[in-house]
């Protein structure tokens, strides 16, 4: 018998939620086919089997977290009845890089044929121009035997986001019935919701509730909860992503002294700006896109919020980037996410603009990977979207400060000494405390400020 252990995940993530069993013991799987579906603290993924065989044992259960190098499954595979059995434990001894290249080589003087695909943090199989099967030496280093011949494999349905497997498998659609509109005709959540809309037009609301394990209704049998004398109607655990989150905003509060101040802005020659580019048919940046620009050009200005404290073991320092990578706030299903556009002085307005969609449509489909999702330096965040006409933001810890916009509103306003309507937004900047004083933030808030006012001029500068 052979143990898979939980393979690395990135990005320093050392544990994993699992969220479902895809096999059941006593079922063959095949290489490369889903055996469990994880959530991290940055997204849900599949995690395929590197062994084909037969499933021995399924170490964990639903809804419990495992950690990165721990047991998570144990295949009887063909070579245990004819080269001897490898115990559990001598199996999770193996190297994580022993085992990441399970299943990845092919024959002796074989051609390289396509990988699969199926790639975890640098495990799966891919394509080899030299590659040669590796065996463990057993019996005094005896022959192994000639691998089976390679069984055709039937062409699955093109998804990449395990949201929208996780998506089909709650609806019951099988996912062979659904035409992707995505890429290369990639199945998109878009596309699960309109195959369901087609398979249950005569169904009611409250049946795609239920489907969806979302139905709000109390069973006779609900936990009753004693301070308040309500019947529980959901408990929900706090587990990957959003344990993630909770423990992020804690860490906020608990270790940066953060200070906030705040600004009226008047943008009505932005919004006009935007509504010439539309007439004159060109896509016009989002109010987003352009307040990113405005806060790049702005912490150029004031490196000081471009930074962030680091412990050296004695003491603290604050260090200070050269560039910025710049986080922006996506809302998710699964939660609120910060993408991260790396090295942001180097995008235009309007790739900006571009690079939001692209990563923000990818947040809610689940694509986005760990790289994507941290290493920023600075957060901007449109909380106008929801309704907000302002807020307090918590900064995304380790960073320095994080800048939101509010809805954009009518307001009677002074110009050259008389009222006039005016387009009005709201600032607001949390900063840490330790790293600048209320001169370099205020300075700071004031010159994205101007830019949104004077957006004309401000980009005559970049």
């Amino acid at each position: 018998m052979t143990t898979f252990n939980l393979p690395d995940l990135g990005e320093g993530l050392t544990e994993a939620t699992l969220l479902s069993w895809l096999v059941a013991e006593g079922e063959d799987v095949q290489v490369d086919q889903a055996i469990a579906e994880v959530e991290t603290a940055k997204s849900a993924i599949e995690v395929p089997s590197p062994y084909a065989g037969t499933v021995h044992t399924l170490h964990g259960a639903v809804g419990e977290t495992l950690e990165v190098g721990k047991p998570l499954i144990t295949v009887t595979t063909s070579e245990d009845g004819s080269n001897g059995t490898v115990s559990p434990s001598e199996a999770g001894a193996l190297s994580y890089r022993e085992e990441e290249r399970a299943g990845t080589a092919v024959p002796e003087n074989a051609e390289a044929e396509e990988g699969s695909g199926n790639v975890l943090i640098g495990y799966g199989t891919s394509a080899s121009t030299n590659g040669r099967r590796r065996r463990r030496k057993r019996d005094g280093g005896r022959k192994a035997p000639t691998p089976a011949p390679a069984v055709e494999q039937t062409k699955a349905p093109r998804v990449s986001s395990p949201l929208v497997r996780k998506m089909a498998r709650e609806l019951g659609l099988d996912l062979g019935s659904v035409n992707g509109s995505g890429p290369d005709g990639l199945i998109m959540r878009r596309d699960i919701r309109t195959a369901v809309d087609q398979s249950t037009q005569g169904q009611s609301a409250a049946d795609l509730k239920t489907l969806s394990g979302r139905s709000g209704e109390a069973s006779p049998e609900a936990d009753h909860d004693s301070p308040t004398g309500l019947h529980i109607r959901q408990r929900v655990p706090m587990t990957g992503m959003r344990r993630a989150i909770a423990n992020k905003m804690s860490q906020s509060r608990t270790e940066i002294p953060e200070a906030t101040v705040w600004q009226d802005v008047d943008v009505t020659q932005l919004t006009g700006m935007r509504q010439q580019l539309k007439d004159a048919g060109h896509v016009a940046p989002s109010i987003l896109a352009f307040l990113s620009r405005f806060v790049v050009a702005g912490l150029q200005k004031y490196p000081e919020l471009n930074s962030r404290v680091v412990d050296t073991g004695n003491d603290q320092e604050i260090i200070h980037f050269e560039g910025v990578n710049l986080g922006f706030a996506a809302q998710t299903e699964a939660g609120l996410v910060v993408p991260v556009i790396r090295h942001a002085e180097q995008h235009s307005a309007q790739n900006l603009h571009h690079e939001i969609r692209r990563m923000a449509e990818a947040a809610r489909e689940g694509g986005l990977g760990g790289k994507e999702l941290s290493g920023g330096t600075f957060t901007v965040n449109n909380y106008g979207v929801f309704g907000s006409d302002g807020a307090t933001p918590i900064i995304n810890h380790p960073e320095a400060g994080i800048l939101g916009i509010g809805r954009t509103l009518d307001r009677p306003w002074v110009v050259n000494g008389e009222i006039a309507v005016r387009k009005i937004t709201t600032l607001t900047l949390a900063f840490d405390h330790r790293v600048c004083d209320g001169g370099a933030a205020g300075g700071f808030l004031g010159y994205v400020a101007s830019c949104l006012e004077n957006p004309a001029v401000a980009l005559a500068d970049f």
